[in-house]
């Protein structure tokens, strides 16, 4: 096998709490992870220049070691004690995007699991998915996750999962503006003594076991909100002209600024879309998307570590 192309799904956070910050400067997280259908296309080949190669059709991808895959290359070689000047093929990857770059939806992340879980295949190297993880962690705090994939609750910098029941399936309108947002900035503004929305974890898992979707929304809730929404004012107008429009709950993502506006069906989310994109910008990203059932590594529970 020489090529070989994997999904990179996107993820959400039905809720994100943060409990402490550490030593190191890191915050202690509680969060449940959600990951759903939106995703990246990673295509892998091995090549017969001896080279790690990136490219990809959205023009903000950067093409060197400074995105996230390529870095995602070079350390499973290492961790498999491979190097490109002793082999007989180089490694192209190619990212076709879908993802909004920037969104507080873990894209680069995705990506980089993605190439991991590609060439751990395409080299044979039969790395287990705690493995993985581990070198997972040491490119990012999201991309263990990215790899461990489904429903899944998130502690200490997020490199500790635990798999939870997925809940029923959940259909949602996504809106990133025609920004980004640094994950950096918003955790450095973010203050205990602010007054936050603090989500429920235990109602939204309670709701997932009992497949009460109104519970799921009422326990949703994001710490970070407070902060980029008085970063970024524009992304309250959003979250009130969707729920305006018929949103039943309406949640950030991550550190934003993706807007997640959730309903009851399909059906529902295809005509809330339909008007987001009549009134936004056309710079605006406004498409639809749902909430996968499972990671495609199943029902497991593991620590990568630091």
């Amino acid at each position: 096998m020489q090529q070989i192309t994997v999904p990179a799904y996107g993820k959400i956070n039905l809720t994100l709490d943060i409990t402490g910050k550490r030593e190191d400067g890191y915050h202690e997280l509680v969060t449940l992870m959600q990951q759903v259908e939106l995703h990246d296309d990673v295509r892998i080949r091995l090549s017969p220049k001896k080279r790690i190669s990136v490219l990809s059709d959205h023009e903000s991808v950067p093409r060197d070691a400074a995105n996230i895959a390529y870095r995602a290359a070079q350390e499973l070689l290492c961790f498999a004690g491979l190097d490109l000047t002793g082999l007989n093929y180089g490694i192209d990857i190619f990212i076709a995007k879908r993802i909004p770059v920037e969104g507080g939806m873990a894209g680069g992340s995705a990506n980089a699991a993605a190439v991991l879980k590609g060439l751990n295949r395409l080299l044979n190297l039969n790395l287990s998915t705690e493995e993985l993880m581990r070198i997972g962690l040491r490119l990012g705090a999201d991309v263990p996750y990215c790899i461990f994939g489904g429903t899944a609750v998130a502690r200490g910098i997020g490199e500790i999962l635990t798999r939870v029941p997925s809940p029923p399936t959940m259909w949602m309108v996504l809106v990133k503006p025609d920004f980004g947002v640094s994950t950096a900035l918003v955790y450095k503004n973010f203050s205990f003594h602010e007054r936050l929305c603090r989500p429920d974890l235990d109602l939204v898992l309670n709701g997932i076991e009992r497949g009460e979707i109104v519970d799921i929304y009422r326990g949703m809730g994001n710490v970070l909100e407070s902060v980029t929404l008085r970063l970024y004012p524009v992304l309250q107008d959003i979250k009130r002209r969707l729920a305006d429009w018929g949103a039943e709950a309406v949640l950030m993502s991550g550190s934003g600024p993706t807007v997640c506006a959730f309903t009851r069906s399909p059906e529902l989310a295809k005509d809330l879309c339909a008007t987001a994109q009549r009134n936004f910008p056309a710079s605006y990203r406004v498409v639809t998307t749902n909430t996968i059932s499972v990671g495609e590594e199943g029902n497991i529970s593991a620590r990568a570590e630091y």
